[in-house]
Order: C-alpha cells, then structure tokens, then sequence
C-alpha cells in the first residue's frame, strides 16, 4: 500500500524543479552507464523535448523568418506556453526507467479499476497493466475459480485453460463478463460494507449472507440478476424462484463439489411461472429429509419444475435420499427446461420424472444408480433425450408409460438391473441410434399395449433377449443391430404384435427371432445369420400368423444343420397341415435342396416335408 501511495504520489504532486532531482538520478541519466542500462535495451527511448523559446528569441526568429520567405510569421499563442513541454524527471523516471518488476509489484497493490486506470497513462503502463498474473489474483480473490468461467451470453458458462485461450488474458475477459453480481459468502458482507476505503471501485458488487438475501435484493439499482453461491453448506433455505436470475457456484477446483445446497424439510429448488430464462448452474443440490420414508414428502424433490417456465440446470450434482418422491420432477403444461451436463445418481426414487405434458431438452447427463427408473415419462410427457448416459441402475433404465412419449437419440443405456428400456400402457417413445447393452434381464421389454419406434439402435450383450414384445403391444423395432444376446434376438409372445423389419440378427445363443403364443409380428427384410441355435422359431402360433405376418426377403441361417444354406426355420403347431401358416415370397441364398419342415408338437416325427422350389411356387393354407 506504500508503494502504492508513492507510486501515485509523481502523479499529483506537482513535478520537480530541475536542481530538485536526486543526484543519483541525474548521474543514471548522464552517466557513462546510462547507454548500457539493460531497461534502456528493452524500450524505445522518447524524441528529446525542445525548451521553450524565451519572447526575445521568438521575435528574433520571426524576423528571419520573414526575410527568408517573405510571409506574414505566425502569431503565438497567447499562453505563451510551448506544444512541447518539457519532460518531468520523475514522469520520465516512473515510465521509462523503473524496472518492469517494480511496476509490477506496486500494480499489485490496485484493484480493478485503479488498474485500468493506470492502463491509460502510456503503452507501457498498458502492457504491464494487463499482465495476467495481476488479474488472475484478483479474480481468484473476488470469484474463487482456479480457471477462468466464461459466459459470453444469457445462460451460458464454461470454464477454460488458460493456456488454450486464444486471447492472451483471458482472467480479465472473464472478471469483464461476471462484474455486476451479488455475492453469496456467508460472513463476508460485514467485512466488505465496514471497509468502504478497501473495496473502494467496487460498487456494482454486492455480498449476502444468505440465498434467500441475495434473491431478495434484486432491486438494487446496479444488480443485473447474476448470483454467485462461493463454497460452504447452505442448509433450509427456501428458494422458490420465479423471475429470470442466474445463480452459479463460485468455488476452486470442482466447482460443484464445494457449493452444496440442501434441504431437510420441502423441496430444495422450486421454479414457477416468470422463471423462464432462469439459470441455476455449478453446484450441489440435495434433499435430504430426515424421515426419508414419510409420505408427506411424496410431492418433494431436489428440483421441481412447474407450469410455464423453462430454466436452465448445468453441470449441477443432484441427490435425493427420500424413498418418496423424484429427485427432479418436470410436470406441467409449458414446463420445458433445458437440463445438461448434470449427475442425477444415488436417488433413493426415480432419478428424473417428466409428466403431465411437460417437455424439456435433457443432454449429456451421466444418470446412474437410483432405486427406480433412472428415467420416468408418463402422462404425455414429450421430453428430448439426448446423449444421456444411463447405467447401472437398481431397477429399468427408461421407463415410458400411460402415455409417455419421447424422443430419445445417442443414449448409451446399460448395466440396469431390469430392462434398459421399458414401454407400457400406450407408452409411444422415439428411439434412435442409442446403445442398448449388458441389461441384467433384456434389453428393450414393450408390454401391455406399449407401442414406440426403435430405430438404428445397438442392441447387444443383455441376459435375455434384446427385444421382449408381449400382450398387445405394437412396436416397430426397424434397422437396429441385435446381436450377442445371451438368449435370443427378438422374443414375441403373449399376443405380442409389431414390425419387425431390416434388421441385422446375429450371434445370439438362442433364435433370432421367436414368435409364441399366438402373436401376430410383420417380420421382413432382416438378415438373421450366424446364431447359435434357431434363425426364426415359431410356435403355437397359427391361429393369427397369417398372410400379413409373412417372413418377406430376407437372410435366413440355421447353424444347427450348417449344410443348409438356404431356408431353415422351424415351425411348430398343434396340429398337421392344415394348421400351418400361410406363408409366401421366401428368399434363399443358393437354391440347393434345403427342406422346409412343419413339426407337430404332438407328434415326434416330421408330419410333411417340401423343397424349397414348393415352398416359393405355391402358398399352403
């Protein structure tokens, strides 16, 4: 702070008469060493300043002038002050000769807008001013972050390495964007409002004690809506928002690990109608009741999303220990927040639920381990899923029912103790281009009039079959990839419906596909190769396998007879013939001699058997 008030001291006291100049100073400039200095190597020095002419010598000048060139002189100014003035030693001390190391300590001493007003006395002054290293401690003392959070517009934030920035500042960018806030730093705001000559340029900044202060003081005059949450515990707050603020942790290190936010009692966040462009973002968010199975807490949750409004949730840890109740519920007509980024693990319930025609944009959250769905769409719910990644769940991954719809793309769902995903009653999901896989039972289960798209999915390496379609449902499963399944591919049964079409079926230990129990399947253009068993296996079936349900153009092995190159599926009824499929239009690969063979389930023999050249001229009822 001395150095500080010396260093401003040349700039407002008036300069020093030329016999007040230190002795050893006019020795530096005039000295043998004064062409050597290693400072003067560093920087340009500055075009000598003329002496003011006296009166006399001007009126002398003038004179010659007018001799010369026979023209009226100019007149001088009437200050009689010269355009250039002479240099002040010590001005001329501070800007070219004390060392860059000097400067700098003594800039250390400013806060931001002193700094930036020293920026503005010369372009050295300018660069050093601008050094990194000055702003990144101050940054780090105002913000906390050990990297620099960027927010270049509404509901943006991330941070950076400095290092790969391409601007070479990038600690005063960043302090530039997030100035106007309020501060959250419980026991800070004392110290800050009783040392006003400390903190004096800092007034568009604003400390509270509490969440609950901070939102509460959005009426002063400088406050832009930005709220900065630093490090620590912060315990039963109510915190219902219902205008556009923007709420960030501010910590070192792992941002989010260091703010946590938490209540026993009611929900933890609460976003209702007028919170549209809200932002809540780096941090922890818990509801952790101390009863975690009383069913007052039913319609309690870590965040709850209403009606009307569509927040932004980043790169926040959500965690709910109530056995009642989501951790995040999205329910309503216009609720439609934007979640990414965010861990929603460890929930003692449904990780997220979106009901009640609610929709959203949910991107790259890492959702594991919670006792139900790790995903809940129900009532109309039309959210857009994508890129989620969905595992190790202690029950199904996605769970669509009573309506809910969807739109689900790049998942990467896996490792759940019951299907990866999970349609039911009416349920009517979009499925794309997700990774379905190591389920502990089967991969996708469609029942009780579920119905959905499943489209170009990967659908691998699950206990049982990759596909279950049962009672009534009515799927299309199209270009998806079914392989490697400890069971079988494809698994109709129960009155089980549904297309089954380009799909490629291959290495699973049981049948490609096996059709039961009268359901009725559109199975076609698949390629079903290189199983372990059956390619398609059908049985007690025929009441409703009918024409519509054909087996049309496609590929079809049987690695029990590996001599048969073409058609090999075994179908079995409760009868003789006359109880067979109506079956037409069979593709082979060769055209060799295979035998399309009926089994009755009552008899151990074959009942009839007809080549494959039989089996394409003619259609058997």
């Amino acid at each position: 702070q001395q150095a500080g008030i010396i260093f401003f001291s040349f700039f407002f006291c008036p300069p020093f008469a030329d016999e007040d100049v230190p002795a050893d100073m006019v020795a530096e400039e005039s000295g043998p060493g004064a062409q050597n200095s290693p400072y003067q190597l560093r920087r340009k020095s500055l075009p000598k300043r003329t002496v003011c002419p006296t009166k006399t010598n001007m009126e002398g000048a003038s004179t010659s002038t007018t001799e010369n060139f026979g023209h009226r002189p100019k007149r001088p100014r009437v200050s009689g002050k010269c355009q250039d003035l002479p240099a002040a030693p010590a001005e001329q001390y501070l800007q070219e000769k004390l060392p860059d190391e000097v400067v700098l300590k003594i800039f250390s001493y400013l806060l931001e807008q002193d700094l930036c007003r020293a920026a503005c006395v010369c372009k050295r002054f300018s660069e050093l001013a601008n050094d990194p290293i000055l702003w990144k401690r101050l940054y780090m003392e105002v913000f906390e972050y050990t990297r620099p959070m960027m927010h270049p517009e509404a509901g943006k934030f991330y941070q950076i390495n400095p290092e790969e920035y391409e601007q070479p500042n990038p600690w005063k960018e960043s302090f530039q964007q997030l100035y106007k806030g309020a501060h959250v730093k419980p026991g800070f705001a004392e110290h800050f409002y009783s040392n006003p000559a400390r903190y004096k340029g800092r007034d568009n900044m604003f400390y509270y004690d509490t969440i609950e202060d901070a939102l509460g003081g959005g009426q002063e005059p400088h406050f832009d809506g930005l709220i900065f949450v630093h490090s620590g515990i912060y315990t039963d707050e109510w915190i219902y928002i219902e205008s556009p603020i923007t709420m960030i942790g501010a910590a070192p290190g792992k941002v989010a690990e260091k703010v946590i936010i938490e209540n026993t009692r009611d929900s933890t966040f609460v976003f209702m109608e007028g919170s549209e462009d809200a932002y809540v973002g780096y941090m922890t968010i818990r509801f952790n009741p101390d009863d975690k199975s009383a069913q007052h807490h039913n319609a309690h949750h870590c965040l709850e999303i209403t009606v009307n409004c569509s927040p932004i949730i980043d790169h926040c840890i959500i965690r709910s220990t109530c056995t009642v109740g989501s951790a995040v519920c999205v329910s309503g007509q216009g609720a439609c927040p934007t979640i990414k980024h965010c861990n929603i693990s460890d929930c003692e319930n449904v990780g997220l639920y979106i009901t009640d025609h609610a929709q959203g944009i949910y991107e790259d959250n890492e959702i594991s381990n919670n006792a139900l769905a790790g995903i809940w769409v129900k009532n109309h719910g039309n959210p857009i899923i994508r890129r989620n990644h969905i595992h190790h769940g202690r029950d199904v991954g996605v769970f669509t029912f009573d309506h809910g719809m969807g739109y689900f793309e790049s998942c990467n769902i896996h490792r759940n103790r019951i299907a990866g995903f999970e349609v039911k009653a009416y349920a009517n999901p979009t499925v794309v281009r997700c990774e379905i896989h190591h389920g502990q039972t089967g991969g996708i289960y469609v029942h009780e009039k579920g119905r959905g798209q499943f489209i170009e999915n990967k659908i691998y390496a699950n206990n049982f079959a990759g596909v279950w379609i049962t009672s009534n449902s009515d799927p299309t499963i199209r270009g998806n990839a079914i392989f490697n399944g400890n069971q079988g591919g494809v698994y109709i049964f129960g009155d089980g419906r549904g297309l089954i079409e380009g799909n490629d079926i291959y290495g699973n230990a049981l049948a490609g596909i096996q059709i039961r129990t009268n359901s009725c399947p559109i199975v076609r253009h698949n390629k079903i190769h290189d199983g372990q068993h059956g390619g398609i296996y059908v049985v007690n079936t025929f009441k409703t396998y009918d024409m519509h349900s054909a087996l049309v153009k496609r590929w079809i092995n049987f690695p029990v007879c590996p001599f048969l190159t073409g058609l090999a599926a075994i179908l079995r009824s409760g009868g003789t013939r006359s109880g067979a499929a109506r079956m037409e239009a069979f593709w082979f690969t060769t055209q060799v001699r295979s035998k399309f063979i009926f089994y009755s389930s009552k008899k151990k023999s074959p009942d009839c058997h007809f080549t494959p050249q039989e089996v394409l001229l003619y259609t058997y009822q």
